[in-house]
């Protein structure tokens, strides 16, 4: 797999730059060094729908142990520096996730639940900002628009009973049932995890019947955090020297989140995001060098932000610093412990 995604970026980076060079690269880079500074405010305006992510998914986990703001803000840093980075099919940033989640001490069964449902509740939201895309490119139709907005239509319907099945599982108790048949499977080897399993499926549902938190999720944290991100989108061609309505860079985003979202095996989006660029933008009449220039501002958007977020994740598992949690969490035990025996005494 690692191998696999690996080919996939260096296909991508090389589709980038052929389409770089069909668009005349010297226009591309006019674009970008006459925007200058303007494109890095763009990219550090990514912490503000980061602020809105981290607010939904701290909602989904409840108990004492629940992460402050500051740790859920760092944990969607680096969750999302992962998957935007790495050739980990974009589920390496939720693993990450958990480790984390579990050193601060959160329960397994609830840092797999929130991971899942977040995951749940975010493609259910991207689908139907899809869907606002796409009727917006049916409501300003011209020939080559509509049929871009036929295709992607087409794609919404095909993923509509997936979604309604992917709904309908988790009520199934699907973790405690695939575990139930590996351990038989293994003869009984597995039987501690078919009671953790279980956990979880109580976990996602309890979650779920939280509906004021579902809703609140779902119209309120997540439009709010897809019009931050097509705030990006804005300031950027704004600094290109295009001036796009919000709601055509709403448009944009939520286009460009679902086909990379449909490319998730593509590292980054390599070439992936290029070519989205130029379909979406050309449909809203932007032209090509200005579109790829939008991408451009996008990686430069990943450099800031991402890579910096790759080096936090390592820094956070450095054996050192793991050590030193460590040696401090047996420290309050061993305090704990030992008040308990003093009070038991007394």
């Amino acid at each position: 797999m690692k191998h696999f995604g690996r080919a996939a970026a260096l296909a991508g980076l090389l589709v980038s730059l052929w389409l770089v060079w069909r668009e005349d690269p010297g226009t591309v880079l006019g674009a970008l060094r006459a925007a200058g500074a303007g494109l890095v405010l763009a990219a550090l305006a990514h912490v503000l729908p980061m602020i809105a992510n981290a607010c939904d998914w701290r909602s989904l986990i409840r108990g004492a142990n629940r992460p402050s703001f500051g740790k859920m803000l760092h944990l969607v840093w680096v969750r999302e520096s992962v998957n935007s980075m790495l050739p980990v099919a974009r589920v390496g940033g939720e693993l990450v996730s958990f480790r984390m989640l579990r050193r601060w001490g959160v329960r397994a069964s609830s840092a797999v639940g929130s991971i899942i449902v977040d995951m749940q509740l975010t493609v259910i939201s991207q689908l139907l900002f899809t869907m606002v895309g796409i009727g917006f490119l049916f409501a300003h139709a011209q020939s080559g628009t509509l049929r871009l907005a036929g295709q992607l239509a087409w794609g919404v319907v095909v993923l509509m009973p997936l979604l309604l099945l992917f709904a309908l599982v988790q009520h199934a108790n699907p973790f405690e049932r695939i575990t139930r048949v590996l351990n038989r499977i293994t003869s009984g080897k597995l039987a501690a995890l078919v009671g953790q399993s279980a956990q979880i499926d109580q976990s996602i549902k309890l979650i779920w019947r939280r509906r004021a938190v579902v809703l609140r999720y779902l119209f309120f944290w997540q439009p709010l955090q897809c019009f931050l991100t097509s705030l990006e989108i804005w300031l950027a061609l704004y600094f290109l020297g295009a001036r796009v309505t919000l709601v055509e860079a709403i448009v944009i985003e939520s286009l460009i989140q679902a086909i990379s979202s449909a490319a998730f095996f593509v590292p980054g989006g390599l070439g992936v995001q290029e070519g989205g660029f130029i379909l979406i933008g050309g449909a809203l009449g932007l032209d090509p060098a200005t579109c790829l220039a939008l991408a451009a501002a996008r990686r430069i958007r990943d450099l800031l932000m991402f890579v910096p977020g790759l080096i936090a994740w390592q820094f956070s598992e450095s054996p050192g610093r793991t050590a030193v949690r460590g040696a401090g969490l047996a420290e309050q035990r061993s305090a704990v412990g030992e008040a308990s025996r003093r009070g038991a005494g007394r």
